[in-house]
């Protein structure tokens, strides 16, 4: 496969812009997030940024992955829909969180959007099997995140 380098860019670009702007509108509400009791487990702070950052970074090249592999039309559209959805949901979640600090409506949130992952990485899979392995990390570090919301409602509202 050749690569269209423009493309490739652009296919990252879209899901980082993505968690840039979600960290530009919750930046002030995230320092509230250090005073809040926290589960076992969880990682430092410096941490969220650095694994967010790697994530889109995977997504935008199993998108482009996707885009790229002669699958037909419909085929390619369902999985970059429901990626397109994932990114609309992923986006929302700190929204949720930070801003309006809904934790436990922001729990059942990230179980949609885990559940769009899995649903994407199946599709990805069908077109480019790389394309859904790159995004396992995703959905293991959504599965931690999951558990650290939970646990942030639990401990904070109960």
């Amino acid at each position: 496969m050749k690569i269209n380098v423009k493309k490739l860019v652009i296919c990252i670009a879209i899901p980082l812009a993505v968690g840039g702007v979600a960290a530009l509108l919750t930046r002030d509400a995230v320092a509230d997030f250090s005073a809040l009791e926290k589960p076992p487990f969880a990682p430092p702070a410096w941490l969220f940024p650095v694994v967010w950052t790697i994530l889109y970074t995977l997504m935008g090249i199993s998108s482009y992955l996707v885009s790229e592999a002669k699958a037909p039309a419909e085929k390619e559209e369902r999985a970059l829909t429901v990626y397109f959805y994932q990114l609309a949901v992923n986006f929302l979640w700190p929204v949720f969180f930070f801003n309006f600090g809904w934790y436990l409506f922001s729990f059942f949130w990230i179980l949609l959007l885990w559940g769009l992952v899995f649903r994407m990485i199946r599709l990805f899979a069908t077109i480019y099997k790389q394309a859904g392995w790159l995004n396992i990390p995703y959905i293991i570090w959504l599965t931690v995140a999951a558990y650290l919301n939970f646990g942030i409602w639990w401990l904070n509202n109960c």
